[in-house]
């Protein structure tokens, strides 16, 4: 990464997002302009259909814009080949979904080493580096169970292991509290929060004012355009 960009680590210019065409169209993202420092913990709050969820998959590489551009650390996502820019999603980019979206048929360690896939490390070096994120995270003696057998928190503890194991500069978290109950959602948040002391840009969708609180920062969108 480029150290001297301390400052507009992510920028998002003038981007609109449409889904289908002509008269059919519909904008999940009529526009939006944001500029996110590296080691910001932002939080994105708004209604259902908003455009939050979209605006994160814009962001995170996963979404291409119908307008507008997405730079990460000055690097225009969307001006790269499909291939570089799954690349720049190894490198920079960890997700958290909804759904946690684990695959059940894999132990909790194999699913922390999906994203290593495509990194060519040895598997002895992949297996050290889960261990020691699943250590992180609190799950250090579950490493064999397969994602059923966990509960609610400790699914969404291995999507967060799953998301920093390649060690991005950026973590993409979307409702990361929505499924869990208010004393495992305090322990998540408090992992999340240390994440970002440690210099972890962190942005993440939320509902909950409560937990946008504890984010540096609170960015509300509308109708696809931010308001605040």
């Amino acid at each position: 990464m480029n150290d001297a960009m301390a400052q507009n680590f992510i920028e998002i210019k003038n981007v609109g997002k449409d889904y289908g065409s002509g008269d059919r169209s519909v904008a999940a993202i009529r526009r939006m302009d944001v500029r996110i420092d590296d080691g910001e913990f932002v939080a994105v709050m708004g209604p259902s259909g908003s455009g939050k969820s979209t605006l994160l998959s814009v962001l995170g590489g996963l979404n291409k814009p119908s307008r507008g551009d997405v730079l990460v650390d000055s690097l225009d996502i969307y001006g790269l080949t499909p291939e570089q820019r799954a690349d720049f999603r190894s490198e920079y980019v960890g997700f958290i979904f909804q759904s946690y979206q684990l695959v059940p048929y894999l132990t909790v360690l194999e699913n922390v080493k999906l994203p290593m896939a495509i990194t060519g490390l040895k598997n002895r070096v992949q297996d050290e580096m889960a261990l020691a994120v699943l250590e992180r995270v609190g799950l250090g003696e579950k490493v064999s169970r397969l994602p059923d057998q966990l509960s609610g928190g400790e699914q969404e503890r291995v999507a967060i292991a799953r998301a920093i194991v390649n060690r991005p500069p950026i973590l993409l978290a979307d409702e990361p509290t929505g499924n869990l109950d208010s004393d495992t959602a305090d322990e998540i948040m408090n992992l999340l929060t240390a994440l970002n002391r440690e210099g972890l840009t962190i942005i993440m969708v939320t509902h909950n004012a409560e937990v946008a609180a504890l984010a540096s920062r609170t960015i509300r969108v509308k109708d696809g355009v931010c308001i605040g």
